[in-house]
């Protein structure tokens, strides 16, 4: 089994579960904010995909995480893949249940980078903005990203809409450089 069909298969079956209890957008947010915290914290993710560490220390690390905080159903899916050796995969799963759900709703999903939280109207506008620029419905996955120096980067399928701050002082600089 080659590393897409073993990412599809976890993703399928960790889509079956999260709509069989009734808590698909509840566990796809939460499965996205910890991914997130994962790619933010090299000391997380060692402690996750390190061989050596037992499962029941990996177990102990998810719990003290997410805690009460997150859906049991949540706790449940990330223990799954983080015990069965996969946590290096979570992002990459994590992204196809997020493209399943949103093609579920008819949707194309858009993964949008931001430094700091957005709020529900700023969320809005931003999907309004994008499903505008690609024609197509967009729902919209926020990821915290410190890197993002104001504004956002979004992408969509292929296509990446960078707005930040970064990318309008390089068109700037570019344009009095010339």
């Amino acid at each position: 089994m080659d590393r897409e069909e073993l990412i599809g298969g976890y993703a399928q079956a960790i889509f079956a579960v999260a709509e069989a209890e009734g808590a698909l957008d509840t566990v796809e947010e939460e499965l996205f904010a910890f991914t997130g915290a994962l790619d933010r914290s090299a000391d997380l993710r060692q402690a996750l995909t390190d061989r050596a560490l037992p499962a029941e220390n990996k177990t102990a690390v998810i719990r003290e995480l997410l805690g009460d905080r997150a859906h049991p159903v949540t706790m449940s899916l990330v223990e799954f893949v983080v015990t069965a050796g996969r946590a290096k995969e979570l992002g990459d799963i994590v992204h196809e249940v997020a493209t399943m759900a949103a093609e579920r709703r008819k949707h194309v999903l858009a993964e949008v980078r931001t430094a700091v939280p957005l709020t529900e109207e700023r969320r809005r506008k931003i999907a309004e903005a994008l499903s505008k620029a690609t024609g197509l419905e967009v729902e919209v996955q926020v990821i915290l990203d410190p890197s993002v120096v104001g504004g956002v980067v979004a992408h969509v399928g292929d296509e990446v809409f960078d707005g930040s701050v970064a990318s309008r002082l390089d068109e700037a600089k570019q344009h009095l450089g010339s």
